[in-house]
C-alpha cells in the first residue's frame, strides 16, 4: 500500500499482480479518493529521511499542504479499524518528525494526519494539532530522554 501511495504522489504508477499488490492498491485508492485529492495541495517530502541533529532520524510518508495545512502525514494500514486511543504511538511519532522537519529546515509544523484503511476498505483519518500536538511533542522528548538516560 505505501509503495501505491508513494509513487501516486510521485505523479508514477505502480502495478502489483499479486493478491497481495490487488489488496494494496485497493486500500491506496480508498485513502487517495477520501484523504488525499482535493485535499493535498502541495508535497514538501515523499518517503523522506528526516533527523534532529545530534538526536534522531526516520523516515517519514509525506510532508505537504493537507486542507491548507502544512503537515506530517502518515500512510497506515491496519486489519481493523482503531480507536484513537490506541494509536498514542503514532501521534509522538508525527510530533517527533514535525520536529525535526521544523529545526532543519525552519518550519513551524503543529499538524499530523494519519491516513489509515483497513483491508475490508474501512477508511479512518485521525488529525492531531494544537495543545495535543504540543503534549505530543513534549512526550515523545521525555521518552527520548529517557531512551538516552538508560545508554
Amino acid at each position: 500500500m505505501h509503495m501505491y501511495l508513494e509513487k501516486y504522489c510521485l505523479g508514477e504508477g505502480y502495478l502489483d499482480l499479486t493478491d497481495t499488490g490487488n489488496v494494496a492498491k485497493h486500500m491506496a485508492e480508498c485513502i487517495v479518493d477520501r484523504g488525499i485529492d482535493n485535499r493535498l495541495t502541495e508535497i514538501y517530502g515523499n518517503e523522506a529521511t528526516l533527523y534532529y541533529p545530534g538526536l534522531y532520524a526516520g523516515s517519514v510518508d509525506l510532508v505537504g499542504q493537507h486542507d491548507g495545512d502544512i503537515a506530517i502525514i502518515d500512510f497506515k494500514q491496519t486489519n481493523k479499524p482503531k480507536q484513537r486511543e490506541w494509536i498514542g504511538d503514532y501521534f509522538l511519532q508525527m510530533a517527533a518528525y514535525g520536529m525535526a522537519h521544523d529545526a532543519v529546515y525552519g518550519t513551524t509544523i503543529e499538524k499530523g494526519v494519519i491516513l489509515m484503511c483497513s483491508k475490508d476498505l474501512y477508511y479512518q483519518e485521525f488529525t492531531i494539532e494544537g495543545e495535543e500536538y504540543r503534549k505530543a511533542k513534549h512526550e515523545f522528548l521525555r521518552r527520548l530522554d529517557q531512551f538516552y538516560t538508560r545508554v
